[in-house]
């Protein structure tokens, strides 16, 4: 009940209530209320099952309705939010002794609506981010708290609601089901499954928006998650429990490396979870298949807010996926979840903020757009070992213009970060892929986040790259290089073509490690830069033939001794002098 005196009652019923009826019922109010309550009745002769009081936005509903609303609600409770074999006894316990009782529901009124966004009035107790029931069934979620008035945004179609239309809460935050049966499924970020495969059976119901674990939960971020991706995983590594920001203009690439991640995590048991926010659908549908070709779909979720979906829907999305990888982290798991793109979602946030008549900032983002993006990615960690040590790597996707990284939106995510791939246009178009570049993609976890087998390998790679690009720019316009200049060039070029990688072929741990020692130690110099990929493919393909044991000692062990880095030279040495 709020704060606001109540003065009066109405009662509405079918027949007039005799002067006993009356009595009992004004002296229920003035035990509830504490004060006498004028009581004014009207007929209603649809009420032929009860009677229905309302004292100010509290209605006592005692219709057979009402009634069987309330034991819906006491079954619930009963039950609890897990589905068991076995709830006919504990059902059977509850409702032997239950019987109806006085219990207020408080209803609002609706005054404005439109744009999936309606004004309600009369809720005064509404906290945020609970769902409210409108009298056609149509669900709908706090987002905004005025003095006199909340702002809603709607999941269902708005059509049947109009100005006047009567709002009910129900005390509960919103939420998603979640449970192991989501695995291979893709649905919508209402947890409703949208692949045609049949209704999905939940354990369990998680809110949308819930703390990020504080310090003394989490651990040090110091197991990879390896990529597959050479580029990345020797120079940038991510680590479980990070949050590593892709960032680049559209088309370079950005969705490619997070597909590439989630088809490395097959055989590793790793959870991976992809939300997709603004995208085509039939892009998802290609996605989807590319998936299943790579066996990536059983250990995978997607939740698809697709472009057609409302702002409302597209917000909600992150929020939901995040909340499905925190049911999996809790249970000691490792979750890897991509939010494609958070672009997309600041701009469908910015719309219904818009709509609920809040001050526009800066490019007329709200004032919490950091906070809208903060409390989600700071769900991300590694959870100490006390409560089971499960993880939540993220990796968000933010699109740029013209590669302007100083833009409202990709700031305030870089900030939150642990660190940034970026992808460059210039390079994609040379040929590049992975475009990443070197020089503005950073990871804060670092060697950390890296098996010892790859922090030995990858040695001065980054330094070797960035003497090459500067050493280029500076000699393009000269043609007369001396020959260690010349050296120096053909070294870094060759390796710009290793780190040129095909999509959907991840390599393994021992395939990087003995690729980045041969390089370093010039192995490619004397390939032709067109002939290096082929010459990748023969080489690996003679260690998994020849030298299978050290294959399998780095993949197994993470470690690599100095003598099984020696056996690696002398065999690309042996297998380049036996010309292949």
């Amino acid at each position: 009940m709020n704060n606001d005196k109540v003065t009066a009652s109405v009662l509405y019923s079918a027949l007039k209530p005799s002067e006993a009826q009356e009595g009992k019922i004004k002296d229920f109010l003035k035990s509830k209320y504490g004060e006498d309550i004028s009581l004014e009745w009207v007929e209603d002769k649809t009420l032929t099952d009860g009677f229905r009081l309302e004292v100010g936005r509290e209605v006592y509903d005692w219709t057979n309705a009402g009634r069987l609303e309330q034991f819906k609600e006491m079954i619930l409770n009963a039950v609890g939010k897990k589905y068991s074999d076995n709830v006919i006894p504990l059902i059977r316990e509850n409702i032997k002794d239950w019987s109806p009782k006085g219990v207020p529901s408080e209803y609002g009124i609706v005054t404005s609506i439109g744009d999936g966004i309606a004004t309600v009035s009369g809720l005064k107790s509404a906290t945020y981010g609970e769902i409210l029931i409108f009298s056609e069934g149509i669900r709908g979620m706090v987002l905004d708290l005025r003095e006199d008035e909340i702002g809603c945004i709607l999941f269902d179609d708005t059509d049947e609601i109009a100005e006047g239309s009567r709002v009910k809460r129900t005390g509960r935050s919103a939420g998603v089901p979640v449970g192991n049966d989501f695995l291979g499924r893709v649905i919508n970020p209402l947890g409703v499954p949208i692949d045609g495969k049949g209704d999905i059976e939940a354990d369990d119901y998680r809110a949308i928006e819930s703390p990020a674990p504080g310090i003394i939960e989490r651990q040090p971020v110091n197991r990879p998650m390896e990529t597959g991706i050479l580029c990345i995983d020797s120079m940038f590594p991510i680590g479980r429990g990070q949050r590593e920001l892709i960032i680049g203009d559209r088309q370079t690439g950005k969705t490619a490396i997070a597909l590439d991640t989630i088809v490395n995590q097959k055989g590793k048991d790793v959870i991976c979870i992809y939300v997709a926010i603004g995208q085509k659908a039939s892009l998802i549908s290609q996605m989807v298949t590319n998936l299943k070709k790579h066996g990536a779909m059983d250990y995978t979720i997607i939740v698809n807010a697709s472009a057609s979906d409302a702002a409302p829907i597209q917000y909600i999305a992150p929020y939901s996926g995040c909340s499905l990888a925190e049911y999996f982290m809790h249970q000691g798991r490792d979750v890897l979840i991509v939010y494609d793109d958070l672009s997309k979602h600041a701009i469908a946030y910015r719309s219904l903020s818009l709509l609920l008549d809040r001050s526009p900032g800066r490019e007329a983002y709200p004032g919490d757009v950091f906070y809208l993006h903060s409390r989600l990615l700071e769900r991300a960690a590694h959870l100490s070992d006390e409560l089971g040590g499960g993880s939540i790597t993220a990796l968000p996707i933010v699109e740029t213009q013209a590669g302007d990284v100083a833009a409202y939106i990709p700031t305030n995510i870089i900030s939150i970060t642990d660190g940034q791939i970026f992808l460059e246009s210039e390079l994609f178009f040379e040929g590049q892929r992975p475009a990443v570049n070197v020089g503005l993609s950073v990871s804060r976890v670092g060697g950390d986040a890296q098996t010892k087998a790859m922090k030995k390998s990858c040695g001065s790679l980054r330094l070797d790259l960035a003497q090459y690009r500067e050493m280029e720019v500076f000699t393009q316009f000269s043609s007369d290089l001396d020959e260690a200049t010349q050296k120096q060039l053909t070294y870094g070029h060759g390796l710009m073509y290793l780190l040129r990688q095909k999509q959907y072929k991840p390599y393994s741990q021992h395939q990087q490690v003995i690729l980045l020692i041969a390089a370093l130690n010039r192995y490619f110099m004397d390939v032709p830069v067109k002939e290096i990929g082929d010459e990748i493919g023969r080489l690996l393909e003679y260690f998994e033939m020849y030298h299978s044991d050290i294959c399998s000692r780095i993949d197994s062990t993470g470690l690599i001794t100095d003598d099984d880095r020696k056996n690696i030279l002398n065999a690309a040495d042996k297998f380049k002098k036996e010309g292949k």
